[in-house]
């Protein structure tokens, strides 16, 4: 049975780490905190800092680590899928792998359904790498999150995750053929 990575999440950060600040309301925050970009931009900028701390191994950092967790989920087949999934340049995306195989963290070998293309795949290095360093982001998600309460973290991230995923498909339906 799958856990849910959200769930999951969830029970490991701790109740103490998703106390509401008193001081940080959303009352407080730029004429109430109402405006959805500068929301979104202050979360990401926050935890693109501290993801560039807890992936620094990794040097293509924190996008580097999301090759790293589609090799690891199978969710892209190939290098190409990857770059198209991560919304990169193909001559970016050939950039991070070849950090990443340089390091020994992938291999490139040719795609089953497509000889033309590249499978990225995780090593056994590669492998146990992101198994710490998802560790590490998860503690970057809970600090991200930290003044939240933790039923109201578990929701931001569900209803994160589905709204990408909705935007996701939006564009690929609307996407040229």
């Amino acid at each position: 049975m799958a856990i849910d990575p959200a769930t999951e999440l969830e029970a490991e950060c701790t109740a103490a780490e998703h106390q509401v600040d008193a001081d940080v309301t959303s009352a407080t925050l730029m004429g109430g905190g109402s405006d959805f970009g500068w929301a979104l931009g202050t979360l990401l900028r926050g935890y693109l800092r501290q993801m560039g701390d807890a992936v620094s191994d990794l040097s293509g950092g924190p996008r580097a680590y999301q090759v790293m967790t589609m090799a690891a989920a199978g969710s892209c087949q190939n290098q190409a899928a990857i770059a198209e999934r991560m919304g990169l340049d193909r001559t970016l995306m050939t950039y991070l792998v070849d950090g990443l195989e340089k390091q020994g963290l992938v291999v490139r070998t040719p795609d089953p359904l497509d000889r033309r293309s590249r499978r990225v795949d995780l090593t056994p290095a590669g492998a146990a790498l992101h198994a710490q360093l998802a560790e590490r982001v998860r503690q970057v998600e809970c600090n991200v999150l930290g003044s939240l309460p933790t039923d109201d973290a578990a929701q931001l991230r569900r209803l994160l995750g589905d709204a990408a995923a909705s935007v996701d498909a939006r564009a690929e339906v609307s996407a040229p053929a």
